[in-house]
């Protein structure tokens, strides 16, 4: 995604201050601070859409048939794939998905629901029993047997501790995380009087149930991390490292933690992910995306 406007003008200076390759390092990190900026500005236009509950509708079975276009146009095409459920980040809301839905529904995810959970939450593992619920839910008014999860930053965490930590890789067929502390981050030292960041620390109690063995889990894991994520202290620890888990981790170049559930080599990754047979069926082989 090329960002102009502004950058441009301190291309110059950069050159001057940092040769070579350092130079194209902060000209990266100056693209990737203005497009953070915009994202942000844009997000809390479109937040207070975003804080009433998606209205459910009837749920569209599995291998159902496309609805005839609009004046004979030629309809989206339908995919079999489970249902896909999009959780938020901290302090967010179902309205930073807007995006990566349309992208999903172009290629033809018809089955996608955002799901909110308040803003006052405190706890991860309450989170994830109502996630579970939520998912339930979802399975029994679409006749599914399992579903796929997108997950940003804390909403990640929140998914990965309903699957290995209450039996929801039973239902969650591949978890897609993004941007999402797995192993803790060191970020904001200052928040910590929020319980919720407390538990999304390096050590905590969260963290070490997170770390501990999981044999038998039958969720396959993608973790989508960027390289210049400024809120992942350190940055590797949105890498999903677990002996037991089945695991790939898809490095994001260039862009910043907010970008991740909106831009579009992002969300082509995400849709090549859930359109793979499951691992049981075949491997998938690395991805990067620059």
């Amino acid at each position: 995604m090329k960002v102009s406007g502004i950058v441009p003008l301190f291309l110059p200076i950069c050159r001057r201050l940092w040769p070579g390759r350092l130079a194209g390092l902060s000209v990266t990190l100056l693209k990737a601070t203005a497009l953070e900026a915009a994202i942000l500005a844009g997000h809390l236009l479109l937040y207070p859409t975003g804080l009433t509950p998606e209205r459910r509708a009837a749920g569209l079975p599995a291998g159902a048939a496309p609805a005839t276009g609009v004046g004979g146009a030629v309809p989206l095409p339908v995919r079999t794939g489970p249902p896909v459920v999009l959780l938020h980040g901290f302090i967010d809301n179902r309205s930073v998905f807007v995006l990566l839905r349309r992208s999903l529904a172009q290629h033809g995810r018809q089955r996608v629901e955002s799901l909110n959970y308040s803003p006052l939450t405190c706890d991860i593992r309450a989170a994830a029993e109502l996630l579970g619920r939520h998912v339930e839910e979802i399975c029994e008014r679409t006749d599914s047997a399992r579903v796929d999860i997108v997950g940003h930053s804390l909403g990640g965490l929140i998914a990965r501790y309903y699957v290995q930590c209450l039996g929801g890789d039973l239902r969650v067929r591949t978890l897609v995380t993004l941007g999402t502390p797995h192993s803790g981050t060191r970020v904001a030292p200052l928040a910590d009087a929020h319980p919720i960041v407390r538990q999304m620390r390096p050590g905590s109690e969260v963290i070490e149930e997170l770390s501990r063995p999981a044999p038998g889990c039958r969720t396959r894991f993608v973790s989508f991390w960027s390289d210049l994520d400024s809120l992942m202290v350190p940055l590797e620890t949105a890498c999903l490292e677990h002996p037991d888990l089945d695991a790939e981790n898809v490095r994001v170049s260039g862009i910043g933690h907010l970008a991740l559930p909106l831009h579009p080599a992002v969300a082509a990754g995400i849709r090549e992910v859930l359109d793979a047979p499951h691992p049981g069926e075949r491997r998938a082989g690395g991805l990067t995306v620059a």
